[in-house]
């Protein structure tokens, strides 16, 4: 079968988007594997599939697969922020707010006159067993009032703040992110037995209270050069330890994002960029 596709990305973390909004599309964890492949296919951390929505409410349907796993996920930042960029240029919708369904979320979308798009993420989930993480037996560190968890990794242990932004993170504060161990722990994180879904392994540096540096190992697709959801992850632990403010910018390997928290159980707003690369057509 021919595919037409659009590369975007965001902050350098980039998608292959699909428009599913005419008919269904039935690829295979295979055939995702491939767009995602950067020797076979186009080349992508995630694909992105636009679908209708089946209620009045919401706008579209909104579906993650890794691109290395071909496995579905529930939640991308960077990836809603190219969503409604998509769903404007194809002319899908007039809106410059656009609401979205997840798997598990339903998202609100704005784009900014500036080519920017700000995405509210919803509320931080802090419970251990909505992440899910299995935190039997352990005795957290607390630091401010929120707990940090130790987790084995065989020869030593490190201590991760462990939430969820529609997807699990583990985040961790270090003094150099370019000397951090991500190609080592990242993995052993990611396929930890105590994160029964694996998990999105962040490293963050504190620049000052409105700055940080991020890098993070995503869950089926390694190290990005950036990801939405944990910077909001590695924003919303800084604030609860109490190294930062309420608004924080984020330099990751690809760009910069701005993360908003006013704490509590209010919402995350994360604002970005949200670029076309490039279409064309697949045979797969």
């Amino acid at each position: 079968m021919k595919l037409h596709f659009t590369k975007m990305q965001g902050a350098g973390n980039d998608f292959v988007v699909l428009d599913a909004t005419r008919g269904p599309l039935a690829l295979t964890p295979e055939q995702y594997r491939r767009l995602g492949d950067r020797r076979f296919g186009v080349g992508a951390d995630q694909i992105l599939v636009v679908e209708k929505s089946g209620t009045p409410e919401v706008d579209f349907r909104y579906r993650i697969f890794n691109g290395g796993s071909g496995d579905e996920v529930e939640q991308c930042g960077n990836g809603a922020r190219c969503f409604v960029r998509f769903v404007q240029d194809k002319h899908l919708t007039d809106k410059s707010t656009v609401r979205v369904q997840t798997m598990n979320t339903l998202l609100e979308l704005r784009a900014q006159p500036d080519g920017r798009v700000t995405v509210d993420m919803n509320a931080p989930v802090f419970d251990p067993a909505r992440v899910p993480f299995d935190a039997a037996g352990l005795v957290p560190r607390e630091q401010n009032g929120f707990a940090l968890w130790p987790l084995d990794l065989g020869d030593y242990a490190v201590d991760v703040a462990v939430l969820s932004m529609g997807n699990p993170h583990a985040v961790q504060f270090v003094h150099d992110v370019d000397g951090a161990a991500v190609g080592t722990q990242g993995p052993m994180i990611e396929t930890h037995a105590r994160f029964p879904r694996h998990v999105n392994a962040g490293f963050a540096q504190v620049l000052s209270r409105s700055h940080i540096r991020l890098r993070v190992h995503e869950r089926g697709a390694g190290e990005t050069l950036a990801c939405g959801t944990g910077a909001c992850a590695a924003v919303v632990a800084g604030i609860r330890l109490g190294l930062l403010d309420a608004k924080v910018d984020v330099d990751t390997r690809g760009g910069q994002l701005t993360i908003e928290w006013a704490g509590g159980a209010s919402h995350v707003f994360m604002t970005g960029p949200a670029v076309t690369v490039f279409e064309g057509e697949i045979e797969l």
